[in-house]
């Protein structure tokens, strides 16, 4: 049977469903929801009318309640305001479901890009050895950040997974049952999380997505690449930021990362748990029955921590189930041993760490930590540092610092801060010890910028916890586009020096090296972010390889383009052979979590597609690297459209605009994280002290993604201007990389929606400034379809674009609602007299809208 364009299968599963259910939601019998229900589509149409003949959002909503419910008084108005805004967030969930239970249908499981299509390859072109080969050695990381762009708490996640498992049976006595959960369900939270709290709500993935997905993953790899055989290389496993990420982030204490790794082993101790009652009552014959009742009794002390019963370590745990698996072949003709093979495949990926808890920090903090730890150990009079340390050359510091020997142990510390790294640093050893050395053998240094920034660490880490024996690879994050400018030469520095290159020895000679997308596009620009990236990946492996070092790169990517994210497999299979790619690592946060990996089949399915976009680069003969010309018009490009954003970055009005005409400073009241909004304490706006989830999202909110195309067109319009368009066109032929990143800007221009804010172009104070971006929208749209010669945007991707309208479409009544409480706002500050009650009013309408905007985006932020 033939198989319906992706197209149709979304059509048809997604969008046909969405509709039918949405119809009873709108019919569920309370009253509140069915009256908003009725009113709803009435004011989708206004708005969709309105905005197509140039109206305003204030025009908009004055012509609905003129024309609809002309009764209503102000309070009125406002409480239907908060009841559109719960019903719209409740569609977004519904539709969220509909696609998570449509996943597998609509995506093909075993098309291009899985590892079905992978070996089928492999076959066909003789190359099942070269494949074997470089899934022994080959890596997908994906780390779990504690970065949460997900407005979802907990008891709505668990409506959609319940949801999404009864849609796929057209249930429909229980879909009407979990809507109507859903209907009384609040979606916002009262409270800020801790870290502690953003960390068991990723452990739930871990549990009953990863945990599974993972396993799959290994167990087809094992049985179907490499015929049952054991494979040294685990190939896929897990990071975690939160409880361990404290970049910014005051609360997250070294209590709390103890507490984190506690839980993380503890969850995976009740997974194996679960696995191994299975098997008790599977394996229930003469010499395994009893050691599976005894694995199960012991992973059960251990679970509830019962120190005077037999416990289970990890090589135990590992030893005995192998010994149970080849009883199962020896005397009872292999019965369930594909089960027990599969356990241990998890054991092998998990271990009792469950996913590797990274710490990070920034340079500045270290530094300002580490001179005060330098002074209170003089000040005790221990000769760990001399006493004119301080006052040397950064030569003779950065000498000492390597050769570091002796330890802080006896000295009461009374500093907070250096109370904190040392304790920090002590955890991370703690954690090793108790659930094994891979759950917490990383410390990566955010905005990384000299070699001094990395040797504070190395000896700290040396003379507070582990001397000599250091189980810890120290990760340096380069970020800004200068500080990808010198990171090679940062690098040469270390690998340079004795001591350190004796630690990476010690280290398997392996270097992980971070590079972060979302303040390198805030810093640089779309173009020049990603660029800057790419370039410095290609000095840092030539530096590397000259110095025998193998090279990791591991990639802070957010949601949207704008912050590294997109099409990301399609990302790493265009790198090309100048960039090492032995491992895949990003970051996934947020609704990327949700939306890619939110479920068993997706992420499978997304997993997979990573798999597959190493092995393309590594494999496809097709994948040459760039010609001399090709960088030369690569480079151009880069140059100008980093003048034109920073430019732009530089305009007086852009701090004012995004700070009176934005979202931006919203994002605080919403509650999702436990982290600041903002880096430094100033009251006023510092564009340095910006995060990057609430700068790119309120460029969203605006429907104007400024961070994921702005200097592009620009860029394009100096090669067209030039009549030289054919070199450009040339590039993106020869250039998957470039191609990649075009198709991402595509995204971002997708979600882009300038009706909505054409009001601001009338401003006194604005109206200037919101030509200049409109315009830069304008020209990237029109020479991205120029040089693609598409017709329309996405058009390559017709499913994906029609996901995007129908998410559009479902918000945008949210859409107005907020900008018409910007707007009242802003009217209502310039009164001589303002009225504050008012004003709160409008502005909790503001936060309240942000939800359900960002979960519709499932990328934005």
């Amino acid at each position: 049977m033939s198989v319906q364009p992706k197209l149709v299968r979304f059509n048809k599963n997604v969008l046909s469903k969405y509709q039918i259910y949405n119809s009873i939601f709108m019919t569920l019998p309370f009253d509140a929801v069915t009256k908003t229900g009725v009113l709803l589509p009435l004011f989708h149409e206004t708005c969709v009318r309105g905005f197509k003949a140039g109206d305003n959002p204030t025009t908009i909503v004055d012509t609905f309640f003129k024309k609809y419910q002309a009764r209503r008084n102000e309070q009125s108005q406002i409480n239907l305001f908060f009841r559109l805004i719960q019903y719209i967030e409740r569609q977004v969930v519904l539709f969220d479901a509909i696609e998570d239970a449509s996943f597998s249908i609509v995506n093909n499981m075993e098309g291009i890009g899985t590892l079905r299509s992978i070996k089928e390859k492999a076959v066909s072109q003789n190359k099942m050895k070269e494949l074997r080969n470089y899934l022994e050695a080959f890596k997908v990381r994906i780390v779990l950040t504690a970065h949460p762009t997900q407005f979802y708490p907990g008891s709505v996640l668990g409506i959609i997974t319940d949801l999404s498992e009864v849609i796929k049976t057209d249930n429909l006595s229980e879909i009407n049952n979990l809507l109507a959960q859903l209907g009384k369900t609040p979606f916002f939270m009262e409270e800020k999380p801790t870290p502690y709290d953003e960390a068991i709500n990723l452990i739930w993935y871990l549990q009953n997505v990863f945990y599974h997905s993972f396993g799959s993953v290994y167990d087809y790899i094992q049985q179907n690449i490499f015929d049952d055989l054991e494979i040294e290389n685990n190939i896929v496993n897990i990071g975690f930021w939160p409880g361990g990420d404290r970049d910014g982030n005051p609360f997250v204490t070294p209590e709390i990362t103890l507490n984190v790794a506690n839980k993380l082993k503890e969850s995976i101790i009740k997974n194996y748990l679960e696995d191994v009652k299975h098997l008790k009552r599977r394996l229930t014959f003469k010499g395994v029955k009893n050691r599976v009742i005894d694995l199960n009794d012991r992973l059960y002390n251990t679970f509830l921590q019962k120190s005077k019963s037999p416990q289970i370590t990890l090589d135990y745990l590992k030893s005995e189930l192998q010994t149970i698996r080849q009883i199962l072949i020896n005397e009872h003709q292999s019965l369930y041993v594909q089960e027990v093979t599969s356990l241990i495949n998890k054991v092998h990926l998990f271990g009792f760490h469950f996913s590797s808890l990274d710490i990070r920090q920034d340079s500045r903090v270290h530094d300002s930590m580490f001179k005060a730890l330098v002074g209170e150990c003089i000040a005790s009079g221990s000769n760990v540092f001399p006493e004119d340390f301080l006052s040397r050359t950064v030569a003779a510091q950065q000498k000492y610092l390597s050769e570091i020997s002796g330890n802080v142990e006896g000295i009461t510390f009374k500093d907070e801060q250096v109370i904190n790294i040392v304790q920090t640093i002590k955890a991370i050893k703690t954690i090793q010890t108790e659930n094994g050395e891979v759950a917490c053998n990383r410390y990566i240094i955010s905005n990384n910028q000299t070699t001094m920034n990395v040797l504070q660490l190395f000896a700290m880490l040396k003379i507070i916890a582990f001397e000599d024996a250091l189980t810890v690879d120290i990760v340096p994050l380069f970020e800004t586009v200068d500080d990808l400018e010198v990171s090679d030469e940062v690098m040469e520095q270390l690998y340079k020096n004795p001591q350190y290159k004796a630690h990476l020895a010690q280290r398997n000679n392996k270097q992980t090296i971070m590079l972060g997308f979302s303040d390198g596009t805030k810093d640089g620009g779309y173009l020049m972010a990603n660029w800057a990236i790419f370039k410095a990946k290609e000095r840092l492996t030539k530096i590397s390889k000259k110095y025998k070092i193998d090279v990791i790169f591991f990639d802070g990517r957010g949601g949207p383009p704008a912050r590294g994210g997109g099409k990301t497999h399609q990302f790493y299979a265009s790198l090309g052979p100048t960039i090492e790619d032995k491992e895949i690592q990003l970051t996934i946060q947020g609704q990327t979590i949700s939306s890619n990996f939110g479920t068993k089949e997706s992420s499978q399915y997304n997993m997979e597609q990573l798999l597959s976009s190493g092995i393309s680069n590594r494999l496809d003969e097709t994948n040459i690297k760039m010609s001399r010309q090709d960088k030369a018009v690569m480079n151009k490009l880069a140059a100008i459209s980093y003048k034109t954003y920073v430019d732009f970055k530089n305009h007086p009005k852009f701090l004012p605009y995004l700070e009176r005409m934005s979202t931006l400073k919203y994002y605080a009241k919403t509650n999702i994280g436990s982290r600041p909004s903002k880096r430094g304490k100033s009251t006023e706006l510092v564009f340095s002290d910006l995060r990057a989830i609430p700068f790119v999202g309120s460029w969203s909110q605006l429907k104007q993604n400024v961070p994921g195309f702005y200097g592009v067109g620009t860029a394009l319009k100096w090669y067209d201007e030039k009549g030289d368009f054919k070199k450009v066109k040339q590039l993106y032929k020869n250039s998957s990389f470039f191609r990649t990143l075009i198709e991402n800007s595509m995204m971002s221009l997708s979600k882009s929606f300038f009706d909505l804010t054409k009001y601001m172009a009338d401003d006194e104070e604005f109206g200037e400034f919101w030509k200049i971006i409109f315009e830069e929208y304008t020209t990237t749209k029109r020479l991205i379809l120029k040089l693609s010669g598409y017709s329309e945007l996405m058009e390559n991707e017709p499913a994906g674009k029609a996901s995007i309208q129908v998410r559009e479409s479902i918000v945008l009544p949210l859409l107005t609602i907020q900008q018409y409480a910007l707007k009242k706002i802003q009217e209502l500050q310039k009164m001589p007299h303002p009225d504050k009650e008012k004003i709160a009013i409008f502005e909790k309408i503001v936060t309240r809208s942000l939800f359900g905007n960002i979960n519709a985006s499932r990328n934005s932020a």
